[in-house]
């Protein structure tokens, strides 16, 4: 008969928290993180799913972060190391929306202008001229605008504050337009898209007129292609002409390929500029998860001054304002 021997100093490995299930359960949610993060780091395109699942980039990377404390708390060291990794990169992706960022120097003109969808025109008119109003608003793109809503503004008293306008009115949510406080001139710097965009050269008093490009994609969670092709054949930046400015519902998030390609080409996004491009403009209420698919993009050259989000009532949008200061 024999007797094992042990070392009095040896201690019996102690059992991971969670056990075998709770590692299941963490594997569950973790693996479609993962997913969702590469789809996004990686810039893939694809169908209507994956555009409606980068547009949650933020929550993603916050639910990969809380995923990632948890599997190190489990002392699931490399799964846990993984999430926590992929997570942090995902967030760093993002966090830069919520830091404003210096100015370059610009000593050009002035323009304040605004963006509203009218949710098929339904949007209150008095609530959008007074926008108009108080904040002193130079140009105003409208999307979603209907022939009857065109009337409701007029009566509002829009033609006192913007006279000069080019409207293209449909029944529906495929009209658009835009007012001015000055002479538009009406001009063709995109292709013909599903949804009306009009563009204009703004008359501003001095040697610097804008040029302005309403901007309403057709949703890529209805059509993917589509949307991906409206994206991708927005002007460039005219550098050596005049400063130019895309204001509308890109039905898309600066997580998207196509709108990160904006940027790539030249153009600034006035919220992630002032530090606001994650406060949410769509939807107006709580469900589905709000993000961020209005956008004001200009010319890197200009300065953004102040960047506003207001809610709209009657529409399932909130209305976005950007003060600019142009560049010479």
């Amino acid at each position: 008969m024999t007797a094992t021997a042990t070392r009095a100093d040896e201690q019996p490995a102690r059992p991971r928290p969670g056990g075998r299930k709770g590692m299941i359960l963490l594997v569950i949610p973790s693996v479609p993180f993962l997913a969702f993060a590469f789809l996004r780091l990686f810039g893939v395109g694809g169908n209507r799913y994956i555009v409606a699942a980068i547009a949650l980039t933020p929550y993603v990377a916050a639910v990969g972060l809380v995923l990632g404390v948890i599997g190190l708390l489990m002392r699931r060291w490399v799964f846990g190391g993984i999430v926590m990794g992929v997570a942090l990169i995902t967030a760093a992706a993002v966090a830069p929306r919520m830091i404003s960022h210096s100015q370059p120097e610009a000593h050009g003109p002035k323009l304040a202008v605004m963006s509203a969808n009218m949710y098929f025109g339904q949007a209150d008119p008095i609530a959008i001229v007074t926008m108009v109003r108080d904040n002193n608003v130079d140009a105003l793109s409208l999307q979603e605008l209907t022939p009857d809503a065109v009337d409701r503004l007029h009566r509002a008293g829009l033609n006192a504050l913007l006279p000069y306008q080019l409207f293209q009115p449909l029944s529906g949510g495929s009209g658009s337009g835009l007012a001015s406080k000055y002479p538009l001139t009406q001009e063709e710097i995109t292709p013909p898209a599903v949804m009306a965009q009009p563009a204009a050269v703004i008359d501003l008093p001095g040697l610097i007129d804008p040029d302005i490009q309403v901007v309403h994609a057709l949703p890529g969670v209805i059509d993917a292609v589509i949307w991906k092709q409206e994206l991708d054949r927005l002007p460039p930046p005219a550098f050596k002409v005049r400063p130019r400015l895309l204001v509308g519902d890109f039905n898309g998030t600066l997580d998207h390929p196509g709108l990160r390609k904006l940027t790539d080409l030249g153009y600034v996004d006035a919220a992630e500029r002032r530090g606001a491009g994650l406060t949410p403009t769509w939807p107006a209420g709580l469900w589905p998860p709000p993000v961020t698919i209005d956008h004001v993009f200009v010319d890197n050259r200009a300065a953004i001054d102040d960047y506003r989000v207001v809610d709209l009532p009657g529409s399932d949008h909130r209305a976005v304002l950007a003060w600019i200061t142009l560049p010479n």
